[in-house]
């Protein structure tokens, strides 16, 4: 726990940052019209996989003892994945709209 409060005390600013950013991106994303939703998506999903990239390569070069780092990559790299998923299933579902039917 002290090790949590620890990197919550030393990265104070880069928090404040990250809430600002959800914040902004929410606001942002919200306004979008439903026509750029399938291009943003795609692009969300580069992004994603370069954050599941990078969390684990810092995992590994991660130090063993250290179970907050660890925890923190773990997360992010099960979220990415989620995101890249979902955003996947989203993407093909739009598509699926603009395919002719069969008959």
């Amino acid at each position: 726990m002290e090790q949590i409060l620890t990197l919550i005390h030393e990265n104070l600013q880069l928090i404040y940052v990250l809430i600002l950013a959800v914040f902004v991106g929410i606001e942002v994303m919200g306004k979008v019209p439903q026509v750029l939703h399938t291009p943003l998506m795609s692009g969300s999903n580069a992004l994603s996989g370069v954050v599941i990239i990078g969390s684990i390569l810092v995992m590994g070069k991660t130090d063993p003892e250290n179970y907050v780092a660890l925890v923190f990559g773990f997360l992010a790299v099960v979220l990415a994945t989620l995101n890249v998923v979902g955003g996947f299933a989203v993407t093909d579902r739009m598509l699926d709209m603009f395919r002719k039917k069969k008959k």
